[in-house]
């Protein structure tokens, strides 16, 4: 693998758990070599921010950020306050994913109709002016009347911007305009089709906007026993798939039947019903599945096309001992 200047090995916790127990998560992922640290942003999970502080506090060397907020749950200007804080708070190690959020939090949050590119765009521009300590009027896909923060962050305009995403036009505003992409995927050839959007984008990227870095934000399921390893992966396989677009699902030969059927029974709570449904072709396509070996194996096939990779649920059976294996999944494949 070429190294991409802002290239990075990391993980995504969701604050599902308790806070004490995220943050010491957190700090296992460090000690395991991960270089960036994201926890999940979902209203009905706990507050990422408020374990982030806590994380910012115990850990030394990782970014930290939300991976990713969204431009509807919060006002862009509080999210841009929320970010410098960390920063602060880390000695400049933050690090802001933002995304057009998750379709089911999004319509919990009557803002399905609202996702899309220009939020982000704009949410994600606005915050570097402010971060470059710029005084904003906005008038767009959010408000802000002469808006500026009383302090400058470490890092000012430089905080890192990830896009999450993985729709072709989310790909290309990306890499025309933010850090980097993280782009929701597990497989080689979802990783050359990004790599493919990804290079149209560049090829309109200003010139002084600095290195960009396309990782795969992969969910990966880790254990010694490969079988395990993979019943551990429906869960989270029924809700990928459920939520695929028809040209993905064709790409990997998934009966988009099967997968409507999925979400079906997700969306009136029918889990086990849904997840029995997952096929060993889903998990193929939608998660790094299996021993260290085989997740190597993948990893490397991956970054074939990506330049990092950022470890996301259900990371294994255990996810304690998931961390050290996927780190070591990670260091064969590079």
């Amino acid at each position: 693998m070429t190294h991409v200047p802002g290239a990075r090995f990391g993980v995504e916790l969701a604050p599902e758990h308790p806070v004490d127990r995220v943050v010491d998560l957190g700090v296992a992922a460090e000690a395991a070599g991960f270089e960036d640290v994201y926890l999940s942003v979902h209203y009905n999970n706990r507050d990422p921010f408020a374990a982030l502080a806590r994380l910012a506090e115990r850990t030394d060397r990782v970014g930290i950020g939300p991976g990713v907020a969204n431009p509807h749950d919060r006002h862009p200007l509080t999210l841009a306050s929320q970010v410098a804080t960390l920063d602060e708070a880390s000695g400049g190690r933050a690090r802001f994913g933002i995304g057009p959020g998750d379709p089911t939090t999004m319509q919990s949050l009557d803002a399905a109709d609202d996702r899309g590119l220009r939020p982000v765009l704009e949410t994600f521009k606005t915050l570097e002016r402010l971060w470059a300590g710029e005084r904003v009027d906005h008038d767009g896909a959010f408000t802000a009347v002469d808006a500026g923060l009383n302090y400058e962050p470490p890092q000012g305009a430089s905080i890192p911007v990830h896009v999450g995403g993985e729709g072709p036009q989310m790909c290309r505003m990306a890499a025309k305009h933010a850090d980097g992409l993280l782009f929701n995927g597990s497989h080689p050839d979802d990783l050359a089709w990004a790599r493919t959007q990804v290079e149209d984008g560049l090829g309109e990227r200003p010139d002084g906007r600095g290195p960009f870095a396309l990782a795969a934000y992969a969910s990966v399921s880790v254990a010694d026993d490969d079988a395990a390893a993979r019943e551990a992966a429906r869960p989270p396989v029924a809700y990928i798939t459920a939520g695929m677009a028809p040209p993905v699902l064709d790409r990997h030969g998934i009966d988009p039947d099967r997968a409507d059927e999925i979400g079906d029974r997700l969306s009136v709570g029918a889990y086990s019903e849904a997840f029995d449904l997952v096929t060993s072709a889903m998990v193929d396509a939608f998660c790094m599945a299996g021993d260290v070996e085989t997740v190597a194996d993948r990893m490397d096939r991956v970054l074939d096309h990506a330049d990092g990779i950022i470890v996301g649920s259900p990371l294994g059976p255990d996810v304690d001992t998931a961390l050290d294996l996927a780190s070591e999944a990670y260091s064969r494949a590079t």
